[in-house]
């Protein structure tokens, strides 16, 4: 590894998340992976599991992994697309006739809304893209988003996709479908497409489709009660910048199979299983003869696929929970692309790939250098720490010729 790596650079990762970090109470523990050219260069782990019960961090640690199991799901679709089962462009009601004449919010509450048309129907680009006008409601900026909330809250535990889908319809959208960019729950409807194109349950595709041929045989969407030593907790920060419980592994809601498969936030899974997945985004679809995806599929993926060309900074609605910072970047099938560096004010490659989840884990693919970075550990909400950008850093400043 000496020509992938510069010498002794990668040991600085360690030393700056136990020192910055866990040595300050911050994370509880921290899992690495750092690789290049088909060879793991760092990997490490720090701290704890679960500090409640003094667990050491491990290898084989289970995560709850939230939003990266958006690219997952995208890659499902895009499976299905590689069949000729639809094109980008097909509208969503051609699969959810119910979605058919779809309304834009100008003002109103639940169930009184002002509405006018869209300008067009949503596509399943759309979806791939959060450029549906759905929204996750986090952000709380008008009525659409608090009923959005409220349903999300109110599905736990007892929607499928498919009920989720018809009470979507009683909501109206935050935006004609490909005018703006606003994070949200389009990758969930996503997986539901998933169903209705496959015949399969989404559950059921992914296993038999993606785990099982990639060999990720700990990702699932809970803990069966044989893997549950391994699951780590989950924590939240405090005023006074240590951490407290969010979600202990004993008594968590992953312990049992939910009725709403989300794949836009179920997943749990491990540092080997998603870097088997990472491993095959970067071969262009293949892994170890397993080929999910052909390389044109990959590469139409990674590009951005935003109106105009346009960057997240100059077309997201403002003021919304993202999983990267906007400037300089785009977003593609499932991903968001850094496009320009500079404008991100970032060291990285132009054409890097990646996406996070709610509980602080990363992952970024920059083919430019043939390196995978996964970051994995268990504080939410991830815009808790800047973590990400300076394990790029630190990352990219050991990459050698």
């Amino acid at each position: 590894m000496a020509s992938a790596f510069l010498p002794g650079r990668l040991d600085r990762i360690d030393s700056f998340l136990q020192k910055s970090y866990i040595d300050s109470g911050r994370f509880a523990g921290t899992l690495t992976l750092v690789s290049r050219r088909g060879e793991v260069g760092h990997l490490s782990a720090l701290g704890l599991m679960d500090s409640e019960r003094n667990k050491p961090m491990q290898e084989d640690t289970i995560f709850r992994f939230y939003s990266m199991s958006k690219p997952i799901t995208s890659v499902a679709l895009m499976m299905l697309y590689e069949e000729g089962r639809f094109q980008l462009s097909d509208p969503v009601s051609r699969f959810i006739p119910a979605w058919k004449d779809l309304k834009v919010w100008v003002s109103g509450a639940y169930p009184d809304f002002k509405t006018r048309p869209v300008e067009r129907e949503m596509t399943i680009r759309d979806l791939l893209t959060h450029q549906s006008g759905l929204t996750y409601g986090v952000n709380n900026r008008s009525q659409v988003e608090s009923a959005n909330l409220a349903l999300i809250r109110d599905s736990q535990g007892t929607d499928t996709l498919a009920g989720w889908a018809d009470k979507l319809t009683k909501i109206p959208l935050l935006f004609s479908p490909g005018t703006r960019w606003n994070y949200s729950i389009s990758t969930d409807m996503c997986g539901y497409l998933v169903e209705v194109i496959s015949g399969q349950t989404f559950d059921k595709f992914l296993s038999e489709r993606i785990f099982k041929p990639l060999g990720m045989v700990d990702t699932a969407f809970s803990v069966p009660d044989a893997k549950l030593s391994r699951f780590a907790a989950c924590y939240e920060p405090t005023p006074d910048g240590s951490r407290k419980l969010q979600d202990d592994p004993e008594t968590s809601k992953y312990r049992k199979m939910p009725s709403l498969l989300s794949g836009g936030g179920g997943l749990v899974s491990t540092m080997a299983d998603y870097h088997r997945f990472t491993r095959m985004l970067l071969n262009k679809g293949e892994l170890e003869g397993a080929r999910l995806l052909g390389r044109k599929t990959v590469e139409l993926m990674t590009r951005n696929h935003l109106r105009d060309g346009l960057s997240l900074a100059e077309l997201a609605l403002k003021d919304q929970v993202s999983e990267v910072s906007h400037s300089g970047v785009g977003f593609g099938l499932g991903f968001s692309i850094l496009m320009d560096p500079s404008a991100a004010q970032i060291s990285g490659s132009t054409g890097q790939y990646g996406w996070g989840g709610a509980a602080s884990t990363a992952f970024w693919i920059d083919p430019v250098e043939d390196v995978i970075v996964i970051f994995l550990t268990q504080l939410m909400p991830s815009s808790t720490y800047p973590v990400r950008r300076e394990l790029q850093v630190l990352v990219n400043a050991a990459i050698a010729d």
